[in-house]
């Protein structure tokens, strides 16, 4: 039964992992896309659009930089969402101008939806773990696992102290690990390095 839990848990957790880093390359495309569409807005309009663009990179690329700091992650999450409202605002002004071309309300407009239903998506998949239940009972069963072994070797005076050394490692590094695929922002197995892609993307908008 440990055995079962360990790899229906780990799977779970290096599944979710993926789809995090997965889901920033998905917020940087999408962000990307609606980018190259202000281009289809009136020229008057592109320039401040195109600022508040860059911007909004800036305050997403630093929003879960540091989870830790609850505080100032809820801060970025609200300026993001301040600058959504601003771009989503000035884009729909722009493209009720009479200069602007047919296509660009439906081309700009969708980009920018999903541009903006990206941030909860990825928002909902850092809250995304198993219950708590799980977690205690990953841990009781180790528990109750490791007694088990150390009981049925009592009786072997001769048992050796490097498998029960082993035995204890293994266990105790396999439940670290998924712990840590489920933070990917707290310990040593990060994503972090996935957020490359929305700083090549600010770059890109010099």
């Amino acid at each position: 039964m440990l055995g079962l839990l360990i790899a229906f848990t780990f799977s779970g957790a290096a599944s979710r992992f993926e789809d995090r880093r997965h889901l920033i390359t998905t917020e940087a495309n999408a962000i990307g896309t609606a980018y190259l569409r202000v281009d289809l807005l009136p020229a008057d309009t592109q320039p401040e659009m195109k600022d508040l663009f860059r911007r909004y990179v800036d305050v997403r690329s630093a929003t879960y930089r540091d989870v830790a700091d609850e505080t100032a992650t809820n801060t970025k999450l609200s300026e993001g969402a301040a600058l959504q409202g601003t771009i989503w605002t000035k884009a729909l002004t722009a493209c009720r101008q009479p200069e602007a071309p047919t296509q660009a309300a439906m081309l700009v407009l969708p980009a920018l939806n999903e541009m903006i239903d990206i941030t909860t998506t990825r928002l909902m998949a850092t809250r995304n773990h198993p219950p708590l239940a799980v977690f205690l009972l990953l841990g009781g069963l180790s528990l109750v696992g490791a007694l088990l072994v150390g009981y049925g070797t009592s009786p072997n005076k001769d048992r050796s102290w490097f498998h029960t050394l082993v035995f204890a490692a293994i266990l105790s590094l396999t439940v670290y690990v998924i712990a840590d695929l489920e933070f990917p922002r707290l310990g040593l197995i990060r994503v972090d390095a996935a957020d490359q892609v929305l700083r090549d993307l600010r770059q890109s908008m010099q």
